[in-house]
């Protein structure tokens, strides 16, 4: 069986159910979906599509540095949206924070999200 090693940091919000914020396992780290919570307060950050977004990468950010890595680091993406005309305004956020190759990733309408969230990303990423 692979080893498995948690990940946390105190940067990004808490795992609200019984997850782990990312797994590193051989070279490969498993980040969970992030929403976009205020780790401090653990609520919500803005109602528009760009706050969120912004929000999320900070999030998701703060996981890879734990993790020994970056953004950049980052091999594959699953964007999921509450609205798939929000789709070029997040790919306009993610183009400001990953440098090319951008990672393999796939982008889903979904019904709803935690806490109602407009957007949730979630990520593998290699170090």
């Amino acid at each position: 069986m692979a080893n498995k090693e948690p990940i946390q940091t105190s940067d990004a919000p808490a795992a609200i159910g019984p997850y782990s914020q990312a797994i590193k396992s051989g070279s490969l780290v498993f980040l969970s979906g992030q929403i976009p919570l205020d780790p401090e307060f653990m609520e919500l950050v803005g109602s528009g599509i760009e706050e969120q977004t912004q929000q999320v990468f900070k999030n998701l950010s703060a996981v890879a540095n734990a993790a020994g890595g970056s953004l950049n680091d980052i091999v594959k993406l699953t964007i999921y949206l509450t609205n798939l005309d929000l789709f070029a305004t997040v790919n306009s956020i993610m183009a400001e924070h990953f440098a090319e190759p951008y990672p393999a990733r796939a982008t889903i309408e979904v019904n709803a999200l935690p806490k109602g969230a407009i957007v949730e990303i979630e990520a593998i990423m290699s170090v």
